[in-house]
């Protein structure tokens, strides 16, 4: 979602450590002299206030502008030291609140902040195992990502503090090439496609104005300079102050976040040369069959082994399969379900399937986009009692990281509504972006999906506000998932029956992640094989298996945790509709899901008991 999890930047995002002045003994839990709060959930406001002070990447994602001149630092002992604060906040939130007296709603509170806790000590033994650079969400792309897109300038202080953070970009990559150069001495060896993807994107984040001789500005620069001049526009500063921050800037730039990028590319150059011939999963990384099932029980927040998931997976291809037969069937296409997928991929000139590989397409893809999410949002009090009220924009890559046949992903908005969510879309190649997708991926990825969901999140009233921000992908993807399916009984979606097999595609697309990822990671499969059993059971593209395939084998676990997410709650829905027969209301169950935000399945599932509970005493 906002910052994939696999890569040490994750960690960071979340938990890094600024550069405060605020000791360890300064954030005690509570000063000698101050009250003890009145209630578990003003008491873990405050702790959240605490934990976030650790994280000026955080901040400025909730729209504040507390240390935004800085990133904070990506270092382990940094990542080390917070885990250790919330060890000792959950130790001194047992001492504090007695949990059988807690209300159901402060149970999960409770249960959610520990859960937390216990999943940063549990990846502690596995910070070496995972790729620092990738090609999907290495630091390299993440941070100027950031910077452009979220990084707010108001005033002449906000472009002094960009500034900053832009001279604070050289020591924090060099300390994550640190940690990547102790991983690969341990041998955790990064796969040339995603050295490849790390050199490309590097190259094309330091290409163009100020950093070389071309007539066009760098993004960054672009972006820089949009800036300022925005800011001289509303006579917020004048032309002297705005050459001095355009000359700061062009520094800042060429003497700092250069060479960061210059070392990035020195480094993955050098480790390419050790990257294996055939790629495949982590079995064979030091300590690597225990970090999968690191990275299962983590992605998924359940117990399942690696075996339990592939037959899973194995099950749910062949009962989608069975429904694409009947969609085949039904547009008259006399041909195997394999030659089906073949045409579908294959006929790329065919309006019907795809958009020119022109401006106009890439437009057209935006356009209808946006109209399909506008539909269905009229619709959604039928099905909803809780509405977000944040926005929604359909928006292009920004060329840097924009990759054919890449996953479409979403960011959130800020919670004070000043940042709309933002659906992105890889458009490079429209002939990677076929027609029949389109819909499913704007439900997806919008409403009634991410957006719809990480919004009411960040609107909730009454839980505590560390609530409003958790993440947990089996909870969000998921409920993403889900929501395809759930788009079938809404008026209007789904009409034509090639957008109905794009739906299946994708549900299938999921299905076989959960064979492919414990494919490569747990039982031995190469990228070779897994891309052939992608292409045998979806109507994808190669570029688009092979982009999935090499996400899979560089985040470990991460595919797992859509269709589990899925299943679980419609596992819950079926229960809720059994036990309250003629009372269900699926506007409840909605809310009930949606209403506490993310949480582990197992702490959702209880919620949507109790709602039964009170549901069937009424």
């Amino acid at each position: 979602m906002r910052i994939l999890v696999t890569s040490i930047i994750a960690l960071f995002a979340v938990v890094a450590c600024s550069s405060t002045n605020m000791s360890m003994s300064d954030m005690a839990f509570w000063k000698s002299k101050k009250e003890q709060p009145e209630s578990l959930s003003a008491w873990l406001d405050e702790q959240y206030e605490m934990e976030l002070q650790f994280s000026p990447i955080q901040l400025t994602f909730l729209g504040r502008k507390d240390q935004n001149n800085s990133l904070g630092e990506f270092n382990v002992k940094a990542y080390k030291r917070v885990a250790k604060w919330k060890r000792n906040s959950v130790k001194q939130m047992k001492k504090m609140f007695d949990y059988e007296t807690l209300s159901p709603e402060d149970k999960i509170s409770y249960d959610v902040w520990k859960y937390q806790s216990q999943q940063d000590t549990a990846g502690m033994p596995f910070i070496y195992n995972g790729f620092t650079f990738d090609q999907m969400n290495g630091a390299q792309s993440f941070v100027p990502t950031f910077l452009i897109n979220f990084h707010k300038v108001d005033d002449k202080s906000d472009m002094e503090a960009y500034i900053s953070r832009i001279i604070d970009v050289e020591p924090r990559m060099n300390e994550l090439i640190e940690i990547a150069q102790v991983a690969s001495e341990r041998g955790v060896v990064t796969p040339g496609f995603a050295l490849d993807g790390v050199i490309e994107q590097s190259t094309a984040i330091i290409t163009g104005q100020p950093f070389d001789g071309m007539d066009k500005d760098s993004d960054i620069w672009a972006d820089v300079k949009m800036e300022i001049a925005k800011l001289l526009e509303n006579e917020v500063i004048n032309e002297a102050e705005a050459e001095e921050l355009r000359m700061n800037a062009m520094y800042a730039l060429t003497n700092h976040f250069m060479p960061a990028y210059e070392n990035i590319i020195s480094w993955a150059i050098e480790e390419r040369g050790k990257s294996p011939e055939v790629n495949s999963g982590v079995a064979n990384q030091p300590n690597g069959e225990a970090f999968y099932n690191y990275r299962i029980a983590n992605q998924t927040t359940t117990s399942l082994t690696a075996d339990e998931v592939h037959r899973i997976g194995l099950a749910e291809v062949a009962r989608i399969r069975g429904e694409m037969e009947a969609i085949k069937r039904a547009v008259g296409f006399r041909g195997s379900l394999k030659d089906f997928f073949t045409e579908l991929r294959e006929d790329k000139d065919n309006e019907r399937y795809y958009y020119p590989n022109t401006d106009e397409g890439r437009q057209g893809y935006i356009d209808d986009a946006t109209a399909a999410i506008d539909r269905i949002e009229s619709e959604l009090p039928n099905l909803f009692g809780i509405l977000p009220k944040a926005r929604l924009i359909v928006k292009r890559v920004e060329p840097f990281r924009e990759r054919d046949g890449a996953a479409q992903h979403y960011y959130s908005g800020t919670p004070d509504g000043s940042r709309p969510g933002i659906y992105y879309a890889h458009l490079s190649d429209m002939k990677a972006m076929p027609k029949r997708e389109l819909e499913v991926i704007a439900y997806h990825e919008g409403l009634p999906g991410h957006h719809m969901q990480i919004s009411i999140a960040q609107e909730l009233q009454g839980v505590p506000q560390f609530r409003t921000q958790a993440g947990f992908t089996a909870y969000t993807e998921g409920w993403a998932l889900y929501s395809e399916k759930l788009a079938t009984e809404i008026p209007g979606t789904f009409r034509d029956p090639y957008s109905n097999f794009g739906r299946l595609g994708s549900e299938i697309w999921r299905a076989i992640r959960l064979v492919v990822d414990t494919g490569l990671h747990a039982k031995g499969w190469t990228e070779d094989q897994a891309v052939e059993y992608f292409l045998d059971n979806a109507a994808i593209t190669e570029a688009q298996a092979r982009s999935e395939v090499q996400r899979y084998i560089v985040m470990p676990g991460q595919a797992l945790a859509y269709k589990i997410g899925m299943i679980r709650i419609q596992d819950l829905r079926a229960k809720a509709e059994k036990a309250l027969g003629s009372k269900f209301d699926i506007r409840d169950f909605h809310d009930t899901i949606l209403g506490g935000g993310a949480m582990p399945l197992d702490v959702l599932e209880r919620r949507v008991d109790n709602w039964i509970a009170e549901t069937k005493g009424m």
